[in-house]
């Protein structure tokens, strides 16, 4: 096992190369960049993009036109001197190729700089951000597992009867739900949009939550915390279940089940003694890489909503705003988050069920 780990270890450093080479070169081609940003910011135009937009704006049209003589849009007028300050104080007096090794070499080392506009270091920020984007992911995830395999395994036991049947159409309908429109349906019934005011409408935690005491703490932190659960859980519930239900399905027509039952083992023994490990393996080594989906797939509409101020804005705030360390550091530690735990799925395969050999599975 070890040397499978190494390899899949050594792997991460190409997949990280390969997502930070894309999406530089990506960036190379967008319009609007950290220098035009800084541009529209000291002439008060607050945002470059306003520019690129055309419209009515006669003005903003006659001086884009007219500013043939600058390589940014919007620079006309500024001394070429506070241009190359800003091109040296953003990096972009470089070649890109030096650029994206400068990138690699201290992400390397992970230092992931400052961010352009805020004056603060990316870990910082990430730090700060952190427990907001965890809280979501991993209480979405909890919640998901603990409806969803007691449901799958009762469903598999009562296969093809009404309880199947109608549950899972609940499921499917919840699945096609998208979570954006689930999120905004909460926020109309139970936070004060037309009908009750039950939930707060945005934060984590209340005004005074410094004030409160331990006990009361916990229960603000779960009355806040509440809707954007449901909200990000609501598309977990049809996936783990109809996997727990199809793989107790698979395990109770092998034959060691049928062999069990013919010692006669009661029903409840069969199920949990001998054909639960075999059929939550998959289940239960693949939660990692639920939470990780979790984590990232719903975390920007959901914090939006509900003005959550946690990961998912942050990183789209920064790219409208084309604050590349924050981009390409955030991107950084979760597509290396992402690759570890593949790696860390993998483990939890073998801790499962140590019959699985991976080592030999590649040989």
């Amino acid at each position: 096992m070890a040397p499978y780990i190494l390899r899949r270890l050594l792997l991460v450093i190409p997949t990280l190369l390969g997502i930070l080479l894309v999406n530089f070169t990506l960036t190379q081609f967008v319009p609007g960049g950290p220098v035009e940003q800084a541009i529209a910011r000291a002439q008060g135009g607050g945002d470059v993009f306003g520019g690129f937009a055309g419209g009515n704006n006669d003005a903003g049209q006659d001086e884009l036109n007219t500013a043939s003589d600058s390589t940014y849009v919007g620079a006309r007028g500024l001394p070429p001197e506070f241009i190359a300050e800003l091109e040296r104080e953003f990096g972009f007096d470089k070649p890109p190729v030096q650029r994206f090794l400068n990138m690699v070499w201290n992400y390397a080392r992970f230092d992931f700089g400052e961010s352009y506009f805020r004056s603060i270091g990316v870990i910082d920020l990430v730090i700060e951000k952190l427990p907001v984007s965890v809280s979501l992911g991993l209480w979405s995830t909890l919640i998901a597992y603990l409806v969803s395999i007691p449901l799958g395994i009762r469903k598999a036991v009562m296969d093809g009867t009404p309880f199947d049947t109608w549950t899972s159409g609940a499921i499917i309908a919840a699945y096609a739900i998208p979570g954006f429109l689930f999120a905004i349906l909460l926020l109309v019934l139970f936070a004060g949009g037309s009908y009750y005011q039950i939930f707060p409408l945005r934060g984590l935690t209340s005004d005074n939550f410094d004030e409160l005491s331990a006990l009361g703490k916990v229960a603000d932190y779960f009355w806040h915390i509440t809707l954007p659960v449901l909200a990000g859980t609501i598309g977990a519930f049809a996936t783990l279940t109809l996997l727990t239900k199809n793989s107790f399905l698979d395990e109770i027509k092998k034959l060691y089940v049928m062999t069990a039952r013919a010692k006669g083992l009661s029903e409840r023994r069969v199920l949990y003694g001998h054909v639960f490990r075999n059929a939550m393996l998959i289940v239960i080594a693949g939660f990692p890489a639920v939470f990780i989906g979790v984590f990232f797939g719903g975390s920007l509409i959901i914090e939006t909503i509900f003005s959550l101020d946690g990961l998912g804005r942050l990183g789209f705030e920064a790219a409208v705003a084309r604050d590349y360390p924050i981009v390409f550091g955030t991107l950084y530690i979760f597509g290396l988050m992402g690759l570890l735990v593949g790696i860390l799925s993998d483990l939890m395969y073998v801790l499962v069920d140590p019959r699985i050999d991976f080592e030999r599975r590649e040989g």
